[in-house]
């Protein structure tokens, strides 16, 4: 009887979002893996990686969700950093080797002063261990063999940077930033400006656009859960375009929208909204100048 009902939801199709507590120590893509195999998906895909030291929020999607991965890629992130001071390292994160120790005298409120200092629009020099490519490789590749490259500064927006606690030698640090910001990058920055360096020790990812921790499950308790029960942690697909506006159809144009053809709307002009019909989400289209609606990326219906 056990071996009949995994058959059948292996068989079942699986859509939707799975906000996923990562544990650290582990790639975002075995997270992803594992997480498949304890759902039964077919199809799997997440919304931007989690580097292995870090633990927290990894939106993952399944089935028809997947066409929407790439909508969190832009979107803001918020984490809860720990910074070591007195010691940096060659990765500048706890995964390095220690490549410089100092003494540390560094009050609560320099602290302060310095994160007010990043806070607003910054630049910031990529990492030699990082995805980033250099000539069609990676850095991190460049890095492992000694090889170092000159990297051009990008600029990131740090939104909020907050201290949390301070024990003299650690700070627990709340960071609001934009895409593409290096938090250990961040770190290194805040240890140079304190005259004493550091790394980053730690770091737990609880915000990506408007989906946080609160709604989020670990591996190890989606493992210990009956298969069903799993499912009913999956969040729509359309939870990934929430910052998109909502056009609704009726049932004629909502057919031909879903084949392919274009659809008259009075609603502004758009380069991406999100299109709903009598059966839920159909997908997203844009509306041009002429006010007509066109498919870009749908759904599969019935």
């Amino acid at each position: 009887m056990a071996r009949t009902c995994r058959a059948q939801l292996a068989n079942e199709p699986v859509d939707g979002v799975l906000l996923l507590d990562k544990p650290s120590g582990i790639t975002s893509n075995l997270a992803l893996q594992k997480a498949r195999r304890l759902l039964n998906a077919a199809k799997a895909g997440h919304t931007g990686t989690l580097d292995p030291l870090a633990s927290g929020l990894l939106p993952l999607t399944f089935g028809e969700a997947t066409k929407f991965s790439a909508d969190l890629l832009d979107a803001d992130k918020a984490y809860e950093a720990t910074l070591q001071f007195g010691v940096r390292t060659s990765t500048g994160d706890a995964e390095g080797e220690v490549i410089e120790t100092r003494a540390v005298a560094v009050a609560r409120g320099a602290v302060e002063q310095v994160l007010a200092g990043l806070t607003g629009t910054i630049e910031q020099v990529p990492p030699m261990h990082s995805a980033l490519k250099h000539e069609g490789r990676p850095l991190y590749a460049l890095a492992r063999k000694g090889i170092e490259v000159q990297r051009a500064p990008r600029q990131v927006r740090i939104a909020r940077l907050r201290l949390l606690d301070f024990d003299g030698d650690r700070a627990r640090i709340e960071v609001e930033c934009s895409k593409g910001t290096y938090v250990r990058v961040l770190a290194e920055d805040i240890g140079a400006s304190l005259g004493c360096g550091a790394h980053l020790a730690a770091l737990r990812r609880t915000r990506v656009g408007a989906l946080t921790l609160e709604r989020a499950v670990d591996l190890a308790a989606l493992e210990q859960m009956p298969p069903a029960a799993r499912r009913g942690w999956l969040l729509p697909a359309d939870t990934l375009l929430a910052s998109l506006a909502r056009i609704e159809l009726n049932d004629a144009d909502a057919a031909r929208l879903l084949h392919g053809q274009t659809v008259e709307t009075n609603a502004a002009p758009s380069p991406r909204v999100r299109v709903y019909g009598a059966a839920g989400l159909l997908g997203v289209a844009s509306i041009g100048a002429d006010g007509m609606l066109a498919p870009l990326r749908l759904v599969r219906t019935g």
